[in-house]
């Protein structure tokens, strides 16, 4: 019999259970029993220690008897032991490294089919709008307009001349060297026009409007809504995805035009500022450097960068969780997939405009 007497709390310092269990590990014990009469106060350390001495119990076949307990304690005890431990898939031992790689090629190539089918549905849903079948609301379209076009207005605006003023400034340091600082409008108005346009506000509309999408249809896919136009005969590809697509198609040109000669006019300060040219000589280097394809190559890419920002945020939420831990995940996740696809399918039409001959 386990007696115990006066108060049973955790922060007075409770018997350890391995000191007062020894003798059940004996084996010459062959039946437990309580006495609490003379406890007068108890918390869970009480009930801590009697499972214990219950598990120990348990462990070596001895009979239990719980009626001198106190009704709370019995309570709590029945409780925990009818409630067993969640399983949380704890595991120390790793797999074997073969099995390892398996499962992480199995992943790739599950990742990979599922966006290939993405892709595919996309294509459909654009598809059926041109030929004018397509099932979404013209205003949703004029919303996603607005937000993916005028109010990303001040921050392409921030980021682009900041960038042209950076690659003025860096440039005319070396080209001093050289007495060839008007060339500094060259190096500006070139590659702002071919790459650093386009990419900087496709990078800025990954983090800005492809993050959105994510959250939002990642938070219509917590709340059943997607389950709902599902049930409804209305595809998701048409009514959801296809107007941030079309809206992405129309404004990434746009804003990336708006890009370049923001980022000229970055330039442009710091070659009249710190060089001391004059604003007829460098608009006039500007518009012997620039020529017109140069424009159409950045305005190009630029389209179907906004493909794939709208595309990386959307494939991201439609695959997000049903709570709100998932819906921030897909969200980080399409800004980090859209700019590794940004990287990737700008070093590609490097290669083939190099290839080209543009």
């Amino acid at each position: 019999m386990l007696e115990f007497a006066g108060a049973w709390l955790s922060e007075c310092g409770l018997l350890e259970p391995a000191d007062a269990l020894g003798e059940l590990r004996s084996g010459a014990v062959h039946h437990l029993s309580f006495d609490a009469s003379r406890i007068t106060e108890w918390d869970s350390g009480l009930v801590t220690f009697v499972l214990n001495a219950l598990s120990e119990a348990a462990k070596s076949g001895i009979d239990t008897d719980r009626a001198g307990l106190p009704d709370g304690v019995q309570r709590l005890v029945a409780l925990a032991q009818a409630v067993p431990e969640r399983q949380t898939g704890r595991n120390d031992s790793r797999p074997p490294w073969l099995a390892r790689i398996g499962a992480s090629a199995i992943g790739t190539a599950t990742a990979v089919t599922v966006g290939l089918t993405f892709v595919g549905e996309s294509l459909l849903a654009f598809g059926a709008f041109l030929r004018g079948r397509a099932r979404f609301r013209t205003s949703d379209l004029f919303l996603v307009i607005q937000d993916c076009g005028p109010r990303a207005l001040g921050i392409v605006t921030l980021i682009s001349f900041l960038i042209g003023l950076i690659l003025a400034f860096v440039g005319a340091v070396q080209l001093q060297q050289f007495g060839a600082s008007i060339f500094v409008a060259n190096l500006v108005a070139i590659a702002m026009t071919r790459e650093i346009g386009c990419i900087m506000t496709a990078i800025v509309m990954s983090g800005r409007t492809g993050a959105a999408f994510a959250a939002q249809l990642g938070t219509m896919n917590t709340n059943q809504e997607i389950d709902a136009l599902s049930t409804l005969g209305i595809s998701p590809m048409e009514f959801l995805v296809l107007p941030r697509m079309l809206a992405l198609i129309g404004m990434m040109p746009l804003l990336t035009v708006y890009s370049d000669l923001v980022g000229i006019l970055g330039g442009a300060v710091v070659g009249l500022g710190m060089l001391g040219l004059g604003p007829v000589e460098y608009l006039e280097q500007t518009r012997d450097a620039v020529h017109v394809s140069d424009f159409l190559i950045g305005i190009a890419k630029s389209a179907v960068f906004g493909v794939v920002v709208a595309l990386a945020g959307c494939l991201r939420g439609m695959q997000s969780g049903r709570s709100a831990a998932a819906v921030g995940l897909a969200a980080t996740s399409a800004v980090v997939t859209s700019i590794v696809l940004l990287i990737v399918l700008d070093g590609m039409f490097a290669v083939i405009l190099n290839v080209v001959g543009f």
